[in-house]
């Protein structure tokens, strides 16, 4: 069976791809979502606060699928890989591959900083224009991006960016 396919021809998704598993938690989270359906309390059992951020941000950036299933206490929602398999299909120039890069290795701290300076940009209850936030950071719209697909707390609706609404 092939399976659901990941096809990437974005050169900012990369960005969400390489950070879904960059830290041993993430990648062990990932590779028990992609072999069974877990439930959030299982997933908080094993791996600690760490683990359901990752489910977050793994639920954010869209690679996984959910159903309700019947657990200890009742109806539980469970958790697994929406995809079998990613398939990378792009090609970009040497200043987007600069932008992927440094997207994908910044530290913590200074995306922080850019999520902050993003959401004050956001009047109560709307997003904020790409193209207009990438002009105001003074950063190009694959950088942008690239922030954006890394960010727990942000995401990208259409040409729009928008806070994350937690469930």
């Amino acid at each position: 069976m092939a399976g659901r396919i990941k096809v990437i021809n974005d050169p900012g998704e990369l960005v969400s791809i390489f950070r879904a598993s960059d830290t041993d938690i993430k990648r062990k989270l990932l590779i028990d979502l992609s072999t069974s359906w877990i439930t959030l309390p299982k997933i908080q059992e094993k791996y600690g606060i760490e683990g359901k951020r990752a489910l977050l941000y793994l639920d954010k950036i869209k690679m996984l699928e959910s159903q309700w299933m019947t657990g200890e206490n009742g109806p539980e929602k469970a958790y697994h890989t929406f995809y079998n398999n990613v398939q990378i299909n792009l090609m970009g120039t040497m200043t987007e591959l600069a932008d992927i890069i440094y997207a994908t290795t910044l530290p913590d701290q200074k995306l922080e900083e850019y999520e902050k300076e993003i959401e004050s940009m956001m009047p109560p209850g709307d997003g904020v224009f790409l193209g207009e936030v990438a002009e105001k950071l003074g950063v190009s719209q694959t950088l942008l991006k690239g922030l954006v697909k890394r960010s727990r707390n942000l995401q990208i609706k259409g040409f729009k960016i928008e806070k994350v609404l937690e469930e």
